[in-house]
């Protein structure tokens, strides 16, 4: 079955690009743009007001939608905003201040979590135990085993990890495996939310959970979230007025207070836009009958197309043995990663050439989603051929 009817804006804005990196900016169906303009009309016609309807209405829509997906139990555990940062930097300023932060985590984190530990490393403000992802087959076992050891303020892991498209096959058992009651454990699912059908509930108690909007989940910017266990009176040093935003007219005297709930992690004011096109694009899931099963199924099914039909051109820049995780590796994500020296200089004669792609390095990566079908896979390869054969 073919999605691109719904994703006519975008396809037919350039009809000639081929665009693959659905894991990066993956396009937004056509829905996404009556809500936006929603959200415009609601601002004219509400004004100040608007914000009674954003947290009566679309924040908690957009709970429920996260919730369902990710099987949590309570929808109000989760906080939005506007991108995964801000959730990172309240996340670290929960440990007490004067000692450094102990982080188990992996060499493959993404660059908003990376990037800042480091920066806390150079001013000795966090000390880190960093877990090799390759070789995969080992990952699970070895992150387990590092976990059980204990002696960690903060267990920060990927779902799937963004520079190779590996999906960890088993959260549970690495969540599980921290011995320290008082440890901070976060799921980065970015890169497996509407992608990898996930069942968090079994560990929602016990782990948070950050995603967002602008891949998988076809919303663009602004709609990320963060899942927090329930029942943990956390207080964040990094916190917003919107963590108490019962308490504006009544005062807060006293020790700062926060919401119950995920509220106690949001931040200040933000544009509620993203949220509007996530509830369309969710409730148009919906309306079609369309899981992240079915979601996932279509994905896996176009990349083994791709890697079939690139097998049979034999193109020496570009070979199935590149891969960093094989096609028939089942625990993988939306996007395939080719490890070569050719990275950049690939990237870029590909996009002089209409095929949009990206590279992280020496990995040149392919993100495939829902507005493919089968005829786009043979036009990919159609040129590829012409441009590297």
């Amino acid at each position: 079955m073919s999605y691109k009817p719904h994703f006519q804006r975008f396809l037919a804005a350039d009809p000639e690009r081929l665009h693959f990196a659905a894991h990066s900016h993956h396009f937004w169906p056509d829905v996404t743009l009556a809500a936006q303009e929603q959200c415009w009309l609601d601002a004219a016609r509400l004004a100040d007001r608007k914000w009674e309807k954003v947290f009566a209405e679309v924040v908690p829509a957009a709970q429920r939608h996260a919730a369902r997906i990710l099987n949590l139990p309570d929808a109000a555990t989760i906080a939005f905003g506007p991108n995964t940062h801000g959730f990172v930097m309240r996340l670290l300023s929960l440990f007490p201040a004067g000692k450094p932060i102990r982080v188990l985590t992996t060499d493959g984190e993404f660059h908003s979590f990376r990037r800042q530990l480091r920066r806390l490393e150079e001013d000795s403000l966090a000390a880190v135990t960093r877990v090799p992802v390759e070789p995969m087959a080992t990952l699970t076992d070895r992150l387990t085993a590092a976990a059980s050891r204990g002696g960690h303020d903060l267990v920060f892991i990927s779902h799937v990890f963004f520079n190779s498209g590996y999906a960890l096959p088993d959260l549970t058992a690495v969540v599980r495996a921290v011995p320290d009651r008082e440890a901070v454990i976060v799921i980065d699912g970015y890169h497996g939310f509407l992608a990898l059908p996930t069942d968090f509930g079994p560990i929602s108690g016990r782990a948070f959970y950050m995603a967002g909007g602008y891949k998988y989940a076809m919303a663009g910017e602004g709609a990320c979230f963060l899942h927090i266990p329930p029942g943990q009176a956390l207080r964040p040093r990094d916190t917003g007025w919107f963590a108490s935003f019962g308490t504006l007219e009544t005062g807060d005297d006293g020790d700062v207070p926060y919401a119950a709930g995920g509220a106690r992690f949001l931040g200040a004011t933000f544009d509620p836009v993203g949220l509007y096109r996530f509830n369309a694009v969710m409730d148009w899931l919906v309306g079609l009958g369309v899981s992240v099963d079915a979601i996932h199924v279509h994905v896996h099914a176009l990349q083994r197309a791709f890697i079939e039909r690139l097998s049979a051109r034999k193109l020496a820049a570009l070979e199935p043995r590149q891969l960093v995780v094989p096609i028939e590796q089942p625990h993988r994500g939306h996007f395939l990663t080719f490890r070569t020296p050719e990275a950049e200089a690939l990237h870029r004669r590909l996009l002089d050439a209409g095929v949009v792609t990206d590279y992280r390095g020496d990995r040149l990566r392919f993100g495939f989603g829902l507005y493919h079908d089968a005829p786009d896979i043979d036009r990919l390869c159609e040129r590829l051929t012409r441009i590297l054969a």
